[in-house]
């Protein structure tokens, strides 16, 4: 019986919330194909400095050439100015995408204008301030609320349960939510834990 889910879900470790995070992160919210996410002031960067070595990092080995003659073809194209020069600079910009996510293996359906998802801005924020903590203690706590608030739920419905049909659907929809939820915690702690393996094992994959 959990008697102190807050204090239980409190208690889990940085690490495996920044795990939980990553996963959570992921898919849908995948912020590298955005304007705002982090590869594209790299990619100008490279760009108006003309070295392709910045942008190198965000991608596998097996496509730097493509990518360095994408490069190599957009400074000679961005030195006309004007209209030549923003083609020149999205071409570069999506080729240098594309390739990065197809590392991933995941689409490429071009650049996006959207804003990251504020869990990402909170992620990225994190590394500019060169601490973890606050995320932690903000993942920490939202989690052990929605847990919590969840297990309540189902905890007082189950007590009317048997009282009626309608009571006993009322059980149903609140303990389906919790464990569904409980068990989307878990599977990505699962997954998290895949995912790092899978990239330690290869180490030439560059997010």
């Amino acid at each position: 019986m959990i008697r102190n889910p807050r204090t239980r879900i409190v208690r889990l470790s940085g690490v495996l919330l920044t795990g939980i995070l990553v996963m959570l992160a992921g898919g849908a919210f995948a912020h590298c194909d955005s304007m705002t996410g982090p590869v594209v002031p790299d990619a100008r960067a490279a760009l108006e400095s003309g070295d392709v070595t910045p942008v190198l990092k965000w991608i596998m080995p097996e496509y730097e050439a493509e990518v360095s003659a994408a490069f190599r073809r957009a400074v000679e194209v961005r030195a006309l100015g004007g209209d030549a020069r923003d083609l020149a600079d999205q071409y570069f910009l999506e080729t240098l995408i594309r390739l990065h996510r197809e590392g991933e293996g995941a689409p490429f359906t071009g650049l996006k204008d959207d804003p990251a998802a504020p869990i990402v801005q909170m992620a990225d924020q994190a590394l500019a301030d060169g601490s973890v903590d606050g995320m932690i203690d903000k993942i920490n706590r939202h989690l052990a609320s929605a847990v919590a608030e969840k297990f309540q739920k189902a905890l007082e419905a189950s007590k009317n349960k048997n009282r009626s049909v309608d009571a006993g659907r009322e059980f149903v929809a609140a303990y389906v939510t919790y464990v569904h939820y409980v068990e989307g915690v878990h599977d990505a702690i699962v997954a998290a834990g895949s995912h790092h393996a899978g990239h330690d094992a290869d180490s030439g994959h560059a997010h």
